[in-house]
């Protein structure tokens, strides 16, 4: 059993938020919504043309595969 807390959803828009501005520069928005047909949806939008969007079961979910979407772009952009 880990002693770690669990993390609110302001925490894990503020860790995306962080980490893509780090490596991407200017980011307008990070946010999440529920939507009524395919539920969760997690988006970070770079400028007015870029963004990314995850989809999830719930909110965790949604934030989980957008930060790993991310983290897999970065770690791309170091491998070159």
């Amino acid at each position: 059993m880990s002693n770690r807390e669990a993390k609110t959803l302001d925490e894990r828009i503020d860790r995306i938020y962080k980490m893509a501005e780090e490596h991407f520069g200017e980011v307008r928005f990070v946010g999440i919504k529920r939507h009524a047909k395919i539920g969760w949806v997690a988006k970070i939008q770079f400028d007015e043309f870029e963004s990314l969007v995850a989809e999830g079961e719930d909110a965790i979910d949604a934030l989980k595969t957008l930060r790993k979407r991310i983290s897999k772009i970065i770690d791309r952009y170091n491998m070159v």
